[in-house]
């Protein structure tokens, strides 16, 4: 049986992505003790709130060179994915300096522009992936994910599905063993379902 691991960075709803895979029937683990994280077969990286915050965390837990050398599968989910490229425009300092992030990949986060749009994006939008891929197997183009964020990536080199909200953006990355997804699989029905059980199989 796999090893499923949920990384606790400090600054997650953890309990509901734990309850997603519970309900897969899939037995998961939280931790934020390096041996135990190098130890699993597959990881979860979730995040919520904002990302100088939630690097303060991961480094305060001395998790960023743990997470940086993994070689298992990793997941990102919505702010966790975000921290998984190189840097993000979003900070707590109130000018240009953006706040380093995991540097997984490339890639940097920036602020929506989605003209008279309502922002955070939030709700039910369709996906379309780029190319084929494991992680959305059996996952029609234009299937419906859920969605809560105001950063995000454009659509470029690691893109492995996108969105549209007033522009086009990653809903999904990769790049090696690091897939990210923007929108929450334990908040989409059957499609996230789909998902996070894709993962385990990957």
């Amino acid at each position: 049986m796999k090893k499923i691991t949920i990384i606790n960075t400090g600054c997650a709803n953890i309990s509901s992505v734990r309850f997603a895979f519970e309900r897969l029937g899939v037995k998961v683990n939280v931790s934020d003790n390096v041996d135990e994280i190098r130890g699993a077969d597959r990881l979860i990286l979730p995040g919520v709130g904002a990302a100088p915050a939630a690097m303060k965390s991961i480094e305060a837990k001395q998790l960023k060179m743990c997470i940086q050398s993994l070689c298992q599968p990793v997941l990102g989910v919505c702010l966790g994915m975000q921290l998984m490229v190189k840097e993000s425009q979003e900070n707590d300092l109130g000018n240009a300096a953006t706040t380093p992030c995991l540097n997984l990949m490339d890639g940097q986060v920036k602020r929506m522009q989605v003209g008279d749009l309502r922002l955070p994006h939030m709700g039910w939008n369709e996906v379309t992936s780029v190319y084929d891929n494991p992680l959305f197997k059996g996952i029609d183009d234009k299937t419906h994910f859920y969605f809560v964020h105001s950063f995000a990536l454009e659509q470029y080199a690691n893109t492995l599905a996108t969105c549209d909200y007033g522009m086009r953006f990653s809903a999904a990355i990769h790049k090696d063993n690091f897939y990210g997804v923007q929108f929450h699989p334990e908040r989409s029905s059957d499609a996230g379902a789909q998902l996070l059980s894709n993962f385990l199989n990957i």
